[in-house]
């Protein structure tokens, strides 16, 4: 059965920094875009970043811009999100997810969430004083 399998996620203060991996199990990653998603309570599932199959480009929501970095590495089947600068609002459930439902699914352009299956189920992300 394919799935992702979220790590990393801790509580930390504002400042500090993360490192979250994704795990993929019964799939290659490597044909497909990949794409990390976040859900803080009350919030709608908001998109983070994105990134593409052989890791030649990726994206930033405009919140994460220039703290966040996603990489890739493709032999061993695993994305990475690292997490610089952390604010109280980046607080919520870090997701990731495969875009394999799109004609487009090696990249991330014009990607929306409902491009994306393999969900796992999460790590939580707790910037808090």
């Amino acid at each position: 059965q394919a799935q992702f399998v979220e790590s990393g996620g801790g509580s930390v203060q504002p400042g500090g920094s993360l490192r979250l991996s994704c795990a993929a199990s019964g799939f290659t990653t490597e044909h497909y875009a990949i794409g990390w998603f976040r859900q803080a309570p009350g919030k709608e599932r908001e998109g983070v970043s994105c990134i593409s199959g052989r890791g030649i480009s990726s994206n930033y929501s405009d919140s994460v811009k220039g703290r966040f970095t996603v990489s890739r590495d493709n032999a061993k089947n695993t994305v990475y999100l690292q997490m610089n600068s952390l604010k109280p609002e980046d607080t919520a459930v870090y997701y990731c997810a495969a875009r394999v439902l799109s004609v487009l699914y090696r990249t991330c352009d014009n990607a929306v969430a409902d491009d994306f299956v393999y969900w796992g189920r999460g790590t939580q992300v707790t910037v808090t004083e």
